[in-house]
C-alpha cells in the first residue's frame, strides 16, 4: 500500500468491497451474523478501522468455513455474538474508541487546569 492509498482510504474501500462480496456468498443467517459482528466490533476500531481488518477477515473466514461445512451460526458463534466479538477484540477489558477519547479529553482538561492553578 502506498501513501496515496492510505491517505485517501482507497485501500479500505477495496477491502470492504471484497468483504461485502464474500459475505454476499454466505447463506442468509450467516450474512445476518456478519452484520452483527461488524456492528459489535466497530467500537473497538481506531479512527480508520484499519486495525479491525485482520479480525474481520478471520471472522468472515470462520463464517465461510462454517457455511461450507453446513454448520449453523449458533453452532459456531454460540448464543452471544456480542461476547464473541468482545473476545475477538481482546476481552472484556479491551479499550474502545470511546475509552481512548475519554482518556485524551481527561488528559487535556487536566493539563489546562494545572496551567491555571499555577
Amino acid at each position: 500500500m502506498n501513501f496515496w492509498e492510505k491517505a485517501t482510504g482507497s485501500d479500505l474501500t477495496r477491502e470492504w468491497k471484497a468483504f461485502q462480496a464474500r459475505a454476499e456468498a454466505l447463506p442468509g443467517d450467516h450474512q445476518a451474523a456478519w452484520g452483527q459482528i461488524i456492528a459489535h466490533l466497530f467500537p473497538y476500531g481506531d479512527f480508520t478501522g484499519r486495525n479491525l481488518l485482520p479480525i474481520l477477515d478471520a471472522a468472515l473466514g470462520l463464517l465461510e468455513a462454517a457455511a461450507a461445512d453446513g454448520q449453523s451460526v449458533h453452532e459456531v458463534l454460540g448464543d452471544d455474538i456480542g461476547g464473541f466479538c468482545t473476545a475477538l477484540a481482546g476481552g472484556a477489558g479491551a479499550r474502545t474508541y470511546r475509552d481512548r477519547w475519554r482518556e485524551q479529553l481527561n488528559g487535556s482538561v487536566a493539563r489546562k487546569l494545572s496551567r491555571l492553578g499555577g
